[in-house]
């Protein structure tokens, strides 16, 4: 396995470099129109980590964690467990503007069937939206959390842009022909978990859905504008819990 991993990923690094020269990715797989990947990514150990590296992540909540719970009108709610250690800017932003009602009845406004739905922008286009310090902050990012399957993420236009908006990743398989420069953990964990790998590195993780993916799902599946992603029929946050 290791050896298939090694000699995979030694090809896509090639690929993905030249790719970078030449203008990389679709509208499809961009969020916000990055691509951009952040070069401050910090190696770490994850508290209680196992063989698994994204075990820690989407292991459920314990006693003591910091639990936000978004409200979809017509849809429910999506359970998340957040991550102030690994993202203290991410989540105090997060969480300060869900107190504040900043995100109540806002919109997702964009929307892609098995990729991710974001939101968080006033404006409700993408253009809009700012931080709960009035200027962008820098991804904070580790190589043990992962954008996979139901990661809470910051949304940004390149590197340290952060403001308001966030996406859930919905893909349910990983498309490893864009692995670029994974370890072979991660690859792993993308193969089981799914997600897009594409954006490791690029986007803070902040949170881990751990109960409601049905709901994103549902989500996801709306009927939207092909060229924007923007849903036919808003889907509205209703309001953010959060638990600490």
């Amino acid at each position: 396995m290791k050896d298939k991993w090694k000699k995979k990923i030694a090809v896509l690094m090639v690929v993905s470099t030249l790719l970078s020269i030449q203008g990389c990715g679709t509208a499809n797989k961009n969020v916000k129109n990055s691509d951009k990947t952040n070069k401050n990514t910090v190696t770490a150990t994850p508290p209680e980590q196992a063989k698994d590296i994204a075990e820690y992540q989407v292991a459920a909540p314990k006693k003591g964690d910091t639990i936000v719970t978004i409200s979809f009108k017509n849809f429910g709610d999506v359970k998340i467990k957040m991550f102030p250690k690994e993202a203290p800017k991410a989540v105090e932003n997060f969480t300060t503007h869900a107190k504040e009602g900043y995100y109540d009845g806002l919109t997702m406004h964009r929307i892609i069937n098995q990729f991710m739905i974001q939101g968080g922008d006033p404006k409700g286009d993408g253009t809009g939206g700012e931080s709960i310090w009035k200027t962008p902050f820098e991804n904070e990012t580790v190589d043990y959390l992962l954008p996979i399957r139901g990661a809470l993420c910051m949304a940004n236009a390149g590197p340290d842009t952060n403001g308001s908006q966030f996406f859930i990743a919905q893909t349910e398989k990983a498309d490893t022909s864009t692995l670029g420069s994974l370890t072979i953990k991660q690859a792993e964990a993308f193969e089981k978990y799914g997600g897009c790998p594409w954006l490791t590195g690029g986007y803070t993780v902040f949170g881990q859905v751990y109960e409601g993916m049905d709901v994103v799902d549902a989500i996801a599946k709306v009927e939207t504008d092909t060229d924007t992603g923007k849903p036919k029929t808003d889907v509205v946050i209703s309001h953010i819990e959060v638990n600490e």
